[in-house]
């Protein structure tokens, strides 16, 4: 049983996680908390460190894109407990490689970005020059 004093409500969770209330009863409802979260005597949500680590480490997940689907995997291996960090690691090093090439892909289309912005500057800088020194400027 939870120790009253550490504790923490539905909308404490949201404020430290960042997330919305709604999405914290999301996860609870698509199996994705590594525990059952307890509840209080007035049937309220009662959460404790140990959620609150696990859910900022399924923000993690979601931020890197992780298929809910694929993250229910990961937390079902966690629950059986020792015997699966084999099987673990492999979610984790898959989805590693798969956000590697999602931050490849972003930085090359941030470059080709930058190319855009870095034409337009000289092309906007060299006419507002031109406009400046004729007295037009805009």
């Amino acid at each position: 049983m939870t120790d009253t004093h550490t504790a923490m409500s539905i909308s404490d969770v949201a404020e430290r996680t960042g997330l919305s209330t709604h999405t914290l009863r999301y996860y609870e409802r698509e199996g994705l908390m590594l525990a059952p979260v307890e509840r209080a005597s007035s049937s309220h949500r009662r959460y404790t460190e140990a959620d609150v680590t696990w859910v900022t480490f399924l923000t993690k997940l979601r931020s890197t894109a992780m298929p809910i689907g694929t993250m229910r995997e990961y937390v079902v291996l966690a629950r059986q407990g020792a015997g699966t960090e084999a099987e673990r690691l492999e979610l984790l090093l898959l989805h590693r490689m798969a956000v590697v090439r999602q931050l490849e892909e972003m930085t090359a289309s941030l470059a080709a970005i930058d190319y855009k912005i870095d034409l337009y500057r000289h092309s906007a800088g060299g006419q507002r020059t031109a406009q400046v020194m004729e007295g037009n400027d805009v």
